[in-house]
């Protein structure tokens, strides 16, 4: 990418009607093997960050949802990115079909869980900076009090 350019990398936390969320471990070839995150991934040239998150999600872990049911966490600037993380509330625990070229596995975890991952330091390393940044703001839009 040419200097001062960025690109959106847009990922989506569902929050499943039992509270818990997903989150998908790396597939073993990709950058940051075997880690954890929230499904997420690059929007496409001329895509908005909202339909990249709805493509990725779908994509990666085999969940549709309407872009308009996204609702914005938040946005970090990072050194070349745009990092959106959406979230999306659906109703009981969708059943997760992996891509296995982008994800190993998926789970349903609470977000204390999450916390408990992002500190003992198994999710991918640039969530360490996001998760600083949006923690407050995920825990609200978790327990949908946005």
């Amino acid at each position: 990418m040419p200097a001062g350019s960025f690109h959106i990398v847009a990922s989506v936390c569902v929050v499943a009607s039992s509270g818990r969320v997903l989150v998908s471990r790396r597939a073993e070839g990709k950058e940051y093997p075997l880690a954890w995150e929230f499904p997420a991934g690059s929007a496409l040239r001329g895509e908005s960050s909202r339909r990249g998150a709805v493509r990725e999600l779908d994509e990666e872990v085999g969940i549709s949802v309407l872009p308009d049911d996204l609702v914005l966490v938040g946005r970090v600037v990072e050194e070349r990115a745009l990092f959106d993380l959406w979230a999306v509330h659906v109703d009981g625990e969708p059943e997760v079909v992996v891509d296995p070229e982008e994800v190993l596995e998926a789970e349903w975890v609470e977000l204390d869980e999450v916390r408990r991952g992002w500190e003992a330091g198994v999710f991918a390393t640039p969530w360490n900076a996001r998760f600083e940044q949006l923690w407050d703001a995920l825990e609200t839009a978790v327990r949908n009090d946005a």
